[in-house]
C-alpha cells in the first residue's frame, strides 16, 4: 500500500465508525471496495491486516448496538468479504469470532438494519466474496447461511433476490470444484451434505405449485449451466431434467420464459448438449407453448451448430407460423414452395390468432426480428424458404398500409390491427433488406419493388418508416446486379429508378427534416455504390436531384447540412454535379463544390456539417479528386488553416487525419521500411512548410482536447519514422538553430497560443522532432484525463475532507 495511503487509511476507519459523520456516497465506498480488492489480488490479505490494524477495528466497531447507516454497515459486510477470500485470512477472522458476527444470526441477521434491501445485498456480496475455500463452505454449511439464502430468492428485492441465485451457484459450485472434482459422482445423492441440500431445495421448487418459487428454481439452474462447466453439471441435469420436464405438463407451463432460458443454457453448454433427453425435452416445449412465447427457444435452436435435424424443422416452423398465417389470410399461400407450405395448418389454427392487436403485432414483430437475424447465419435451415417468406413480407406490408383486399375473415381482422402500424412496418422493412441477399422470382422481386415504392410515396408513412423502406429499397437496388445465375434485377432496377428519382426529389423538398436527411443518405449510398454505372448516371442527371442536394447545403436544419455534405462529395467525386441549366443561374458564376464546401466549413455556426466537410476532403485527398489533384498543396494549406482554428475538435481531429494522408501521398504509408529516401524526404518537407502542417500539428500536441493531442502525436511518430538520421553527423554548432521552435512550443505547453512559429526551416523541424520524447507524451495522452483524481490517495483525502478531517490545501476536491 503506498504509504500516503496508509499515513490516511487510521483516519478514514474512525471516520466511517462514527455515525455522527456524513455518511460517504455509494460511489466513493464503491470506489473503496475497488481499491481494497485490488490490494488484496496483489498481496496477502492477512499481512494488510496485521500491518493496518484499524481495518479489523472498523469491522468489529460495526458489530457494536449503534445507530450506524445501512450504507456503511453494506460496506463493512462487503469488505469483510474481500478480506476472508483468502483463507488464511479467513482463519484469522475467525478466531475474534469477527465472521460469525457479520454473517451470522449475532449480527445483521437478528437486527432491525436487516429491512435494509442495501444491508441484505451486502450480506450476499460479502459471502459471495469469501466463498473461495473449503473453510469458508464449512463456515456457510455450520452458520445456517445456507437456509438465509434460500429465503433471500423470494426477497421483494429484485436486486437481493438475484444476487441469492448467484451465490447458491457459487455454493454448489465450491462444494463440487477443487481437487476431489474427478471423483464426484454423477449421482446427487452421494455429493457433500451442502450440495445435497441446495439440489433437494432445488426439486421443491420446481414441485411447487407457486410459480415464483419454480422460477426461483429456473433461475439458479440457469445461472448454473451457463457459468460452471465442471463435470458436476452432468449429475445436476441427470438428477433434475425430470422434473423440468413435468413442469410442461401443467396448465398453463408455470415460467415458460424461466424454462427457455434454461433450455437454452443446457443446450449451449459442451458437458450435456449430447443428451438425448435435452432435445426431447425442447421439441415438447415447442409444441406446449404458445408461438409467442416459444419464438425465442426457436431462434435459439436454429443458432446452435449441432442439433438434432427434426428439432430444428419443429423449431424453424414455430418461426414460419405468424407468416403462414398472413399468407393463408391473404389467400397467397397456394402454390408457394418451401416450408411455410402446411405450417399454418399444421401448427397454427386460423382460429388461434392472438385475439388482442398488441399481442399479435409482438407475434409478428418477433418472428420477423428473429428471422432475420437467421437468414445471414451459416447454420440457417437449407432450403431456405426465399420465395414464400418474400410474399409474406409483401403481404404484412399491404396489410399494413391498407393495400391489400383480403377475401376472409381473419385476413379481415388482421387489416383492422395491422393496419398503420409503425412497428410491424419496421419490423418488415428491416427483415424485407435482409432478404435482398436472397434475391427471388421476377413475380415476387417486382411486388417487392412495388410496395417500396408505395411507401416511399406514401404521405401516410411516418419518418421512421420511410427510413427503412429507403435503406430497404438501397439494399434491393444494390443486389440487383446479381452474379450469373441468378436472377437477373438490373432491367427492372433501371425501370424502377425513374420512378424512385421523382420520389427522391419530392422527399428532399419535404417540410420534415428527417425525412430530407433520410433521403439524402440514400443519394449518397446510392452514388457511393452505383456512381459508375452509365444507366443510374443517366438517370440521376436527367433528374432535379443534384441541383437539389446542392441548395440543401443552406438547409435550416444542420443534421441536412451534414447529409447534404456527403452528398455532394459522393455526386462530385463521380461527376455527378453538373451545372444548372436554367436562365437565372445562366449569369451567374457557379461556385465549384469544392469553393461551396470551403465554404461550409470556414462560414456554418453547427459542428456537423463542418465535420462531414473534413470527411469528405480527406476522402477526396485519398482518392485524387479532379479539383483536389491540380493543386493539392494549395488545398491542403485553405482547408488546415480552417481547420487548425475551429472550435470543434472533431473538425482539429479531421484536420490532422488530412493532414496524415497528406504525408502518406508525399512519403508512402508506414511500414517495417517506414524511412522515405533522402531526396524524396527534403522535397516532402518542403512541401510541408508551405503547407504550414507542422505549426498545425505542433500547435495541436499541446491542444486542451485530448483526442486532438493524440491524432497530432500519432501523426508526429509518423513523420519520424520517415524522416532517416542525417548519413554524416554534424559536428557540435553546426545544427540548425532551434531556439526560435522550442521557445514557441514551450509558450504553446504553458497555455500561450497566440504567436506563431513563423518560417520554420525543414532542418530544424527535424532536429526539434527527433528531440522530443514523443512516446512518453502518448503514453501519458494514453491516461485517462481524471487519472490522479481517481488514485486511492485522492480518493481518501476527498472522503476526509468531506468530513472536515484535512484542511482546505490537502484535499484533492475537483
Amino acid at each position: 500500500m503506498d504509504p500516503e495511503c496508509a499515513r490516511l487509511l487510521p483516519a478514514l476507519c474512525d471516520v466511517l465508525a462514527d455515525p455522527r459523520q456524513p455518511v460517504a456516497d455509494d460511489a466513493c465506498l464503491e470506489k473503496l471496495l475497488d481499491w481494497f480488492k485490488a490490494v488484496t489480488e496483489a498481496g496477502s490479505s492477512l499481512l494488510l491486516l496485521q500491518d493496518h490494524p484499524c481495518l479489523v477495528e472498523l469491522l468489529f466497531h460495526v458489530l457494536k448496538p449503534q445507530d450506524l447507516s445501512s450504507r456503511i454497515l453494506s460496506f463493512a459486510l462487503r469488505l469483510a468479504g474481500i478480506f476472508a477470500a483468502q483463507e488464511n485470512c479467513f482463519q484469522y477472522l475467525q478466531q475474534g469470532e469477527l465472521l460469525p458476527g457479520l454473517f451470522g444470526e449475532p449480527g445483521p441477521l437478528g437486527a432491525a438494519a436487516w429491512a435494509a434491501p442495501s444491508v441484505r445485498s451486502g450480506w450476499i456480496q460479502g459471502l459471495h466474496s469469501l466463498a473461495q475455500h473449503p473453510s469458508a463452505l464449512r463456515f456457510l454449511a455450520d452458520s445456517g447461511a445456507v437456509d438465509t439464502i434460500f429465503s433471500l430468492q423470494g426477497d421483494p428485492s429484485l436486486f437481493v433476490a438475484s444476487a441469492a441465485g448467484q451465490l447458491l451457484v457459487r455454493v454448489l459450485d465450491l462444494a463440487l470444484c477443487g481437487p476431489a472434482e474427478g471423483r464426484i459422482s454423477l449421482q446427487a445423492w452421494d455429493w457433500p451434505a451442502c450440495a445435497r441440500k441446495i439440489v433437494c431445495h432445488l426439486e421443491d421448487c420446481l414441485r411447487s405449485k407457486a410459480t415464483p418459487r419454480v422460477m426461483q428454481a429456473l433461475h439458479v439452474l440457469t445461472t448454473a449451466f451457463g457459468h460452471c462447466h465442471g463435470l458436476w453439471t452432468q449429475g445436476l441435469w441427470v438428477q433434475l431434467s425430470p422434473l423440468v420436464a413435468r413442469l410442461l405438463e401443467k396448465d398453463p407451463v408455470p415460467a415458460p420464459h424461466a424454462l427457455v432460458d434454461l433450455l437454452l443454457s443446457v443446450a449451449r453448454s459442451s458437458m450435456l448438449s449430447s443428451d438425448p433427453g435435452l432435445w426431447e425435452t425442447a421439441a415438447q416445449t415447442l409444441s406446449h407453448l404458445s408461438p409467442t412465447q416459444a419464438g425465442p427457444l426457436a431462434a435459439g435452436i436454429l443458432k446452435l451448430q449441432d442439433c438434432p435435424q427434426a428439432l430444428r424443422i419443429q423449431a424453424f416452423g414455430v418461426l414460419l407460423q405468424p407468416l403462414a398465417f398472413v399468407l393463408e389470410a391473404t389467400a397467397q399461400a397456394p402454390g408457394m414452395p418451401g416450408l411455410l407450405e402446411g405450417a399454418a395448418g399444421d401448427l397454427m389454427a386460423m382460429d388461434t390468432l392472438p385475439p388482442s392487436k398488441s399481442a399479435c403485432v409482438g407475434l409478428l414483430c418477433s418472428a420477423l426480428a428473429h428471422l432475420e437475424l437467421l437468414q445471414p447465419l451459416p447454420q440457417r435451415p437449407s432450403p431456405w424458404p426465399q420465395a414464400p417468406l418474400l410474399a409474406a413480407v409483401v403481404a404484412i406490408l399491404r396489410l399494413c398500409n391498407g393495400s391489400a383486399a383480403p377475401s376472409s375473415e381473419a385476413g379481415g381482422r388482421l387489416c383492422a390491427m395491422l393496419g398503420g402500424c409503425v412497428r410491424v412496418q419496421r419490423a418488415a422493412l428491416d427483415f424485407l433488406g435482409v432478404l435482398s441477399q436472397g434475391l427471388g422470382p421476377q413475380e415476387l422481386v417486382t411486388q417487392v419493388f412495388a410496395i417500396l415504392l408505395e411507401y416511399l410515396v406514401s404521405p401516410d408513412s411516418s419518418p421512421t418508416v420511410l427510413k427503412k423502406a429507403f435503406q430497404a429499397t438501397l439494399r434491393w437496388l444494390l443486389s440487383s446486379a446479381a452474379p450469373p445465375g441468378c436472377c437477373d434485377l438490373e432491367p427492372y432496377a433501371q425501370l424502377v429508378l425513374g420512378e424512385l428519382l421523382s420520389v427522391l426529389r419530392k422527399r428532399l423538398c419535404s417540410p420534415c427534416w428527417e425525412v430530407r436527411d433520410s433521403g439524402l443518405e440514400f443519394l449518397t449510398q446510392m452514388t457511393r455504390h452505383r456512381g459508375g454505372q452509365a444507366g443510374f448516371r443517366q438517370a440521376l442527371l436527367a433528374s432535379e436531384v443534384p441541383e437539389l442536394t446542392r441548395q440543401l447545403l443552406q438547409d435550416p436544419e444542420s443534421y441536412v447540412r451534414a447529409s447534404a455534405v456527403a452528398a455532394v462529395g459522393q455526386l462530385s467525386s463521380w461527376g455527378l454535379l453538373a451545372a444548372p441549366s436554367s436562365p437565372e443561374h445562366a449569369a451567374t458564376p457557379q461556385k465549384t463544390p469544392l469553393e461551396e464546401l470551403l465554404l461550409v466549413l470556414t462560414t456554418d455556426s453547427e459542428g456537423f456539417p463542418r465535420r462531414a466537410v473534413m470527411r469528405v476532403f480527406t476522402e477526396w485527398l485519398r482518392d485524387g479528386y479532379a479539383d483536389v489533384a491540380e493543386d493539392p498543396e494549395r488545398f491542403v494549406a485553405r482547408v488546415l488553416q480552417a481547420a487548425s482554428g475551429d472550435l470543434d475538435w472533431e473538425v482539429r481531429v479531421q484536420g490532422l487525419e488530412l493532414a496524415l494522408a497528406f504525408l502518406e501521398q508525399l512519403l508512402g504509408p508506414c511500414g517495417p521500411s517506414a524511412a522515405a529516401p533522402p531526396g524524396a524526404l527534403a522535397q516532402a518537407l518542403q512541401a510541408l512548410c508551405r503547407v504550414q502542417l507542422f505549426e498545425f500539428a505542433f500547435r495541436s500536441l499541446f491542444d486542451c482536447d485530448r483526442p486532438v493531442a493524440q491524432k497530432s502525436c500519432d501523426l508526429l511518430l509518423f513523420l519520424r519514422a520517415k524522416a532517416t538520421p542525417p548519413s554524416n553527423s554534424q559536428e557540435v554548432g553546426d545544427g540548425p538553430d532551434v531556439t526560435s521552435v522550442e521557445a514557441a512550443l514551450r509558450r504553446w505547453q504553458a497555455g500561450e497560443q497566440g504567436q506563431p512559429l513563423g518560417e520554420l526551416a525543414p532542418e530544424a523541424v527535424l532536429a526539434v522532432l527527433r528531440s522530443m520524447d514523443l512516446e512518453a507524451l502518448q503514453d501519458t495522452l494514453a491516461e485517462s484525463s481524471d487519472h490522479v483524481e481517481r488514485s486511492p490517495q485522492s480518493l481518501l483525502q476527498d472522503m476526509l475532507a468531506t468530513v472536515g478531517v484535512l484542511g482546505d490545501n490537502e484535499a484533492d476536491c475537483y
